[in-house]
């Protein structure tokens, strides 16, 4: 049996986001297999392939739909298949990347590229510490979050420090977060930037609607003080969750340096999140991307709802068109 004989995996936990890619695969009859992440097991001795290409999708935003143990399960599965010589699109050291905004923040830093001000901790009796220095708002970010799950705004010292004393903030599954500070988004949106095999595939606007939203980093959410933030929703659910997005074409300079994020995470298919500080003075467009801040990384892409009118083609038949092209 040659290798692509074999099947093409699609490793998936969310089935509702990947029904357009099934849908692709289905329509030009590739033989593929749907793993459902959420029950799986494999035989670390078995080195004999079994994919020709092995698809990653783990969110590890699993964890708020009760799969919190896949996102752990996984990081030993995809060592796994990579040690066997499978081809494995967004492997480990993409997830490992997806799974740590601490990591993620490493990675800018060693790009030397712009992110909102940051801390990690380990124990929330660190949190009002580590935001000495900071400005104020703050917000408290688990390490693995997704989905803009995780995340509380704090407005003043005194409040953070009150929380940070009781203990009384939650770090998430790993008891890892971040202590970043808030920023209001210039002109009330912030971009994305897709990828596909380390490449610009095409960047959105996402806007809110309604005077009682802001953007803080990587989440839409609600002002409050000492709450946790409403959680966001991804592109593709825009258009029902009131959000308005448009296509937009960075400057050359944005998309050099999405690429090199990508790329530095080893993502093959994913998209990184920008915004500018509102309370900045920017004169024009271009001024507002120089001064932009990089802070989401994500090795999970839903792509952008009714793709075709926002962005001029279907990015779902271009990512079958890569992962044919990567199997060979």
């Amino acid at each position: 049996m040659t290798k692509n004989s074999l099947p093409v995996a699609i490793y998936y936990e969310h089935p509702d986001w990947f029904r357009p890619l099934f849908a692709e695969l289905n329509a030009r009859a590739v033989e593929y297999t749907a793993i459902d992440a959420r029950r799986h097991s494999y035989d670390p001795g078995d080195t004999a392939l079994a994919y020709s290409l092995f698809f990653n999708r783990m969110s590890p935003s699993a964890y708020l739909r009760g799969n919190a143990h896949g996102i752990f399960y996984t990081q030993g599965l995809l060592a796994h298949l990579e040690a066997t010589g499978t081809r494995v699109i967004n492997g480990s050291r993409a997830f490992a990347t997806e799974i740590s905004k601490a990591k993620q923040l490493t990675l800018l830093a060693s790009l030397k590229l712009s992110y909102p001000r940051a801390r990690v901790i380990n124990h929330p009796s660190e949190a009002a510490r580590a935001a000495e220095g900071l400005r104020f708002p703050i917000v408290v970010k688990a390490n693995i979050g997704g989905s803009g799950a995780g995340i509380t705004r704090f407005d003043s010292m005194e409040v953070l420090e009150k929380a940070s004393r009781a203990e009384d903030l939650d770090l998430g599954i790993d008891g890892t977060a971040l202590v970043q500070e808030f920023i209001p988004a210039h002109g009330g949106y912030i971009t994305r930037i897709e990828t596909l095999g380390g490449k610009y595939l095409y960047a959105i606007k996402v806007y809110t609607t309604g005077e009682d939203f802001n953007l803080c980093p990587a989440d839409i959410c609600q002002t409050t003080d000492g709450r946790e933030l409403v959680r966001n929703a991804c592109p593709v659910d825009a258009p029902k969750s009131g959000l308005r997005v448009e296509s937009v074409e960075p400057p050359r300079e944005v998309v050099e340096a999405v690429e090199s994020i990508v790329q530095g995470a080893g993502i093959d298919v994913g998209g990184v999140e920008l915004i500018t500080d509102a309370r900045d003075e920017i004169k024009d467009e271009r001024e507002a991307y120089r001064r932009a801040l990089y802070y989401d990384i994500n090795a999970l892409s839903n792509f952008v709802a009714d793709a075709v009118n926002v962005v001029g083609f279907d990015p779902h038949a271009r990512l079958v068109d890569y992962l044919l092209k990567e199997r060979n």
